[in-house]
């Protein structure tokens, strides 16, 4: 589902439930070395995933073939750093983008299913 929230508060731009497992996917453009993230942006996906939460930032440059991924877990850091300085996987298509979103769903709650 895609959610456009004009209100702010830093929700993401898809909610995706795969299998049972939720999780969130912030949609970003990336013009330069740095990804625009606003600081509420930042305190949602910070304090989800601190809850075990799941969520990630899809980014393309418009002159790019490919997308990198992030986890949500990352925000501060790509808000600060230049993309470049982010671990992070790079994939050529969407197609790549979906199968590593949901092996990242299963392995994230499986683990929290063992610890919780």
């Amino acid at each position: 589902m895609r959610v456009e929230n004009r209100a702010g508060g830093g929700y993401p731009d898809c909610t995706i439930v795969l299998a049972g497992l939720p999780f969130w996917v912030e949609l970003k453009v990336c013009k330069f070395a740095s990804v625009q993230i606003s600081p509420h942006q930042i305190a949602w996906h910070t304090s989800l995933c601190s809850q075990g939460g799941l969520s990630f930032f899809l980014v393309k440059a418009p002159a790019a073939p490919h997308f990198h991924l992030f986890r949500g877990s990352q925000a501060i850091d790509l808000a600060q750093k230049p993309m470049s300085e982010v671990q992070g996987p790079r994939f050529s298509g969407l197609g790549e983008v979906w199968d590593a979103l949901r092996l990242e769903a299963v392995d994230h709650f499986a683990k929290f299913a063992k610890s919780g």
